[in-house]
């Protein structure tokens, strides 16, 4: 039997890289994964490939996560589908060129609309009905570029240490509610994103994250793993 039989669970962006790679590991635990990204082909191959594997159920609903309507219908899918959300993996994010020079004003709006008013959609969305069970649990998905900033990421970078402040003022917000929360920051994965990134070391798959957060999620209920910080050695 899985470890996670029984719960229900949502990953943001789990049409690919991390996201997919979580939503994988949480299912083969036999948890009921609701999958939310934009391109819904993807997302239903994902869900088949789950439904196939034969440990867990998985439910494809399309969403933007800068959409907070479009979050709350999700949301209101996977309780009428699985029922209240016990985990809650904000993964979606945008990562774009994030110079501050370049005058790139859309794609600024674009990552602080996914990746910091995402995350907080996300948790208004389920937090309500944990706080009225006393259990849950939010995963944030932040960068190791929430710790340092280089000259091309400036934007990107911000929104990553705005995750990491979310989730310690979460942490402590919702301190002996019986709801957990941690934030972890990945460093270089491979991914589709990460293609043209090259490195003199082997980049972390995306399975080393899935494997952190199932880590989490699975910790005794008086266990609150705040803090995630992986990178490649």
């Amino acid at each position: 039997m899985g470890k996670l039989k029984g719960k229900i669970a949502v990953v943001t962006g789990a049409s690919s890289g991390i996201g997919a790679g979580i939503a994988r590991e949480l299912a083969s635990e036999g948890a009921s994964v609701v999958l939310t990204a934009r391109s819904m082909e993807k997302l239903k191959e994902l869900e088949n490939e789950i439904h196939q594997q034969g440990k867990g159920k998985a439910l494809a609903v399309k969403t933007d996560m800068a959409n907070r309507d479009n979050v709350e219908e999700m949301v209101k899918k996977a309780n009428e589908a699985f029922g209240d959300v016990d985990i809650f993996v904000n993964n979606a994010g945008q990562m774009l060129t994030g110079t501050v020079r370049s005058g790139e004003v859309k794609e600024w709006e674009q990552m602080i609309d996914v990746n910091i008013k995402g995350i907080l959609y996300g948790v208004h969305s389920v937090l309500p009905s944990m706080l009225e069970r006393s259990t849950g649990h939010i995963i944030n998905i932040a960068s190791v570029s929430g710790y340092e900033v280089t000259k091309t990421s400036t934007v990107y970078s911000a929104t990553k240490f705005a995750v990491r402040a979310i989730s310690m003022g979460l942490e402590k917000e919702l301190a002996r509610t019986g709801v957990r929360v941690t934030n972890i920051s990945p460093g270089m994965v491979a991914t589709r994103l990460s293609n043209s990134t090259v490195m003199d070391r082997k980049k972390l798959e995306t399975e080393d994250i899935a494997k952190a957060v199932v880590y989490a999620v699975t910790q005794p209920a008086y266990v609150n793993v705040n803090e995630i910080t992986i990178r490649p050695v």
